[in-house]
């Protein structure tokens, strides 16, 4: 349905509201040419309902703190038009699955980011970095392969979207292996024996079970799946050197 065609139509939306154990609430808005969900959470908020609780900032793709579950799918509301995804004129809004709720639409992102910690996805320059800046070919196969999941930004919709984490909640899911796997692309990187024992602990890069589910729906058209699956190999080469 193109933005034209429901213009002027009614617009139902579900808003889910309170904690773990809320419930949705309803509200009929007039839908409106190159209208955005968040869009419609801020005019609910700006109007009839004044304590919704939601995040946003940057309005524009940048930031990811406005994604939200949309009609059973986690997305970026900012980057979403309401004419692709109402249908027949319904949009049901809720947090992002497998975090904590703190209030209405807003998750809790502690969890999210202590496993980037787990998963050491810090960079470790070692005891004596060099003084000068090291030299990266941009077309080397490391440098490539770490550029291509560089751009996460952290925005929690893969872990969201991610199966295994929902039935296993000490799984690292994939942002946080996504960030493991560029930094064991980075050759300045001094921390590789200690992160590749991260990844391959209890619920590291071996319960990845290759749904896809997190690079479907990545914003950023990253693929954490491939990255996870870079994990298994270099774990692997590195427990055949182990053994000889």
């Amino acid at each position: 349905m193109g933005h034209a065609a429901m213009t002027g139509q009614a617009l139902e939306v579900r808003i889910w509201r309170g904690g773990e154990a809320g419930a949705f609430q309803s509200f009929s808005l007039p839908t409106r040419p190159a209208q955005t969900v968040l869009d419609v959470v801020t005019e609910i908020q700006r109007g009839p309902e004044p304590d919704l609780a939601y995040r946003f900032a940057c309005r524009v793709g940048m930031c990811g703190s406005c994604a939200m579950t949309v009609n059973g799918e986690p997305r970026w509301t900012c980057r979403t038009r309401v004419a692709a995804v109402a249908k027949k004129g319904m949009l049901t809004l809720e947090p992002l699955r497998n975090l904590p709720v703190v209030k209405d639409l807003v998750v809790d992102m502690t969890t999210f980011f202590e496993k980037w910690q787990k998963a050491k996805g810090v960079f470790e320059p070692g005891d004596a970095p060099p003084a000068d800046f090291a030299i990266v070919k941009p077309d080397s196969a490391e440098r490539q392969a770490a550029d291509r999941g560089i751009e996460c930004i952290g925005c929690g919709i893969c872990y969201s979207a991610c199966d295994v984490v929902a039935w296993d909640r000490d799984y690292l899911g994939p942002a946080a292996l996504n960030r493991a796997w560029t930094l064991v692309n980075d050759v300045r990187d001094r921390g590789q024996a200690e992160r590749l024992a991260a990844v391959v602990a209890d619920g590291g890069c071996q319960s990845c079970h290759t749904h896809l589910s997190c690079t479907k729906f990545c914003p950023k058209s990253l693929a954490p799946t491939y990255a996870i699956a870079g994990l298994k190999r270099a774990a692997m080469r590195a427990a055949v050197k182990g053994t000889k």
